[in-house]
């Protein structure tokens, strides 16, 4: 008897199947099955009504005539569409003549095209609102405010720190070296300058044994998000939760600390679980958006990497539709001799020496150097090799490789259909 593996891949899906005999385990995130309690638009509602540790948005907004509402940037599934018609509601009922600047916080990604924004915010909103990219690199629109905990320099957007009042929306999900996403993260990388993401996502906190998913507490690269929150006084936040088709299951509101940690404690509840490891593990980036480049898939792979027998195979399914997503991150794996001379120089790297998407390029080397990677994707074949892993134009090309590469045909298989929703504890 076989079972059959179906993993996100772009907005549909790639399949195989795996001898029952040999399937160890299929670690999925209970929020993809989780109920929720109400339709989307009622949990925002609800969870602005009753804010966390926070008085409520509208009673904040009072008084409050330039507002700046943080929300994250096409790379994110972050349902806007539904949220920020809300937030803007609730805003307004407490001034009603505010002048609300949405800043989009694209920390060192691209900006959003017209289409993304479009796509994102929904017509009324993108055609009608005022809305802002940060860009990490315009000096013009960064203030230095000192020193981050870890002696990296605080560099942040002039909006954000000029307005009356600063908000943020997000969504949590596990994050692979900040713990969870969202909350804090709004701030520090979203509206940060490029020298402070750089220096928070140095080579030694990168190493960190405390910089891992689901972690906050003794997490360096957090405290440094928290700090910057902080200074930046953001007042208030909207996160939630979402389910594999992206659907909010979950709201929380209110304090940008307590909210968030409530947040990640309801999404930990659901997507932390023991590793079930095996010489093969079979898994994916979440589909669209999260799948869009090799850059973000390695987040998947990171949680491959947690439940997985020492020299087996990781095999990742990601369509990549933006090819590697990186120029820095690409070239480092491209002109190397080998990957023990990159990660080397990476670790020697001082924290106001790092260079941009290193820490990506410490992670991936980090599993290269103990793991084989198959990748089935869409770009090409060349350049999966120049990153050091072996293509595949399907899982079943892809299991039958692994297999050679480990020389049985009988290996154990775990499956993590979607790398970025679990918590491997």
């Amino acid at each position: 008897m076989k079972t059959k593996i179906s993993i996100p891949y772009g907005k549909s899906a790639v399949t195989c199947e795996v001898p029952e005999e040999r399937l160890r385990g299929v670690l999925y995130s209970k929020a993809h099955d989780y109920k929720a309690k109400a339709p989307e638009t009622d949990l925002v509602r609800e969870s602005l009504c009753a804010p966390i540790n926070s008085p409520p948005l509208r009673e904040l907004a009072k008084g409050k005539n330039r507002v700046v509402v943080i929300t994250s940037d096409h790379t994110r599934p972050v349902p806007s569409r539904v949220t920020m018609p809300v937030l803007l509601e609730e805003i307004r009922a407490g001034n009603g003549s505010a002048d609300i600047t949405i800043l989009v916080a694209t920390g060192m990604h691209r900006i959003m095209t017209r289409y993304e924004i479009a796509n994102r915010f929904g017509p009324e909103i993108s055609a009608d609102e005022k809305i802002v990219a940060h860009d990490c690199h315009d000096e013009s629109n960064l203030v230095s405010l000192g020193s981050l905990p870890s002696g990296g320099e605080l560099v942040l957007n002039r909006l954000a720190l000029s307005c009356d009042l600063l908000v943020a929306e997000g969504f949590i999900e596990p994050h692979f070296f900040a713990g969870y996403s969202g909350g804090r993260k709004a701030v520090l990388p979203g509206v940060a300058g490029y020298q402070t993401v750089l220096a928070n996502h140095c080579a030694e906190f990168i190493e960190h044994d405390r910089s891992r998913t689901g972690v906050l507490d003794g997490n360096p690269i957090h405290r440094d998000m928290i700090f910057a929150a902080k200074t930046a006084k953001l007042a208030f936040i909207l996160n939630v939760v979402i389910d594999a088709d992206k659907k909010i299951i979950a709201a929380f509101a209110g304090d940008p600390d307590a909210a968030h940690r409530e947040g990640c404690g309801f999404l930990k509840g659901l997507a932390g679980m023991k590793p079930v490891p095996a010489d093969i593990v079979i898994t994916g980036n979440g589909g669209y958006p999260l799948d869009q480049n090799i850059y973000q898939a390695v987040k998947g792979m990171s949680t491959a990497e947690a439940s997985i027998v020492p020299g087996g195979v990781i095999i990742m399914a990601a369509e990549c539709c933006d090819g590697h997503g990186g120029e820095a991150f690409y070239d480092t794996f491209k002109d190397t001799r080998s990957a023990e001379e990159v990660m080397r120089a990476i670790i020697a790297r001082g924290r106001n020496e790092t260079l941009p998407d290193q820490w990506q390029s410490q992670i991936f080397l980090r599993i290269l150097l103990k793991h084989k990677v198959i990748m089935v994707s869409s770009v090409a074949p060349e350049m999966i090799e120049h990153l050091g892993m072996i293509p595949a134009q399907s899982l079943d090309a892809a299991m039958t490789k692994a297999e050679e590469v480990l020389g049985k045909k009988d290996a154990s298989v775990t499956v993590i259909p979607d790398g970025v929703s679990v918590i491997i504890e």
